[in-house]
């Protein structure tokens, strides 16, 4: 998707999020990238590494037409004022999860018996689902992008709430 968006950066939460906070970043995120980018500015944000259990130092972001903010919780309700379009990823939970385990291996195992009860926890308080705009599903050939259950126009906007330089989505 960046790539057919001429190559729009891609700002991933697994970056924004931490072992100590899975789902309670909102203020992170929005301090440190949504506020600057919002005011025109470049965003700095530390990045989290999962194997060292600790933030390093700041990453620039800078402001651009449109930035993907790409993971879990991206489309909770704090941060969809600001975004130009949500997209929903349709896979099913134990499949995801599989692939994470995976991905992660028998370092992060632990983790992953924490993450499964907090992802969801949080969409039973806070859905992104019933606001995504597109469906995205995978097929064997590669993607299908179909409208999402997403019907009027509110604080989930066609437009970020104001004009400036960077859409989210």
């Amino acid at each position: 998707m960046a790539t057919a968006l001429g190559g729009a950066p891609v700002l991933h939460l697994d970056d924004i999020a931490s072992h100590e906070e899975l789902f309670a970043w909102t203020g992170r995120l929005l301090a440190q990238v949504i506020e600057p980018l919002g005011r025109g500015g470049t965003a700095h944000y530390s990045p989290y590494d999962w194997r060292t259990r600790r933030f390093g130092p700041p990453r620039p972001l800078p402001p651009a037409p449109v930035i993907l903010v790409e993971g879990v919780g991206a489309g909770r309700r704090a941060l969809r004022p600001f975004l130009a379009r949500l997209l929903w990823m349709e896979l099913p939970h134990e499949e995801s999860w599989t692939r994470g385990r995976a991905r992660d291996g028998a370092e992060q195992r632990d983790f992953w018996a924490e993450w499964v009860r907090a992802e969801r926890e949080h969409f039973s308080e806070d859905p992104s689902r019933p606001y995504a705009d597109l469906l995205v599903t995978q097929s064997q050939k590669g993607y299908e992008v179909l409208s999402g259950p997403a019907k009027t126009v509110g604080p989930d906007q066609d437009v970020t709430h104001r004009d400036g330089p960077s859409a989210v989505c």
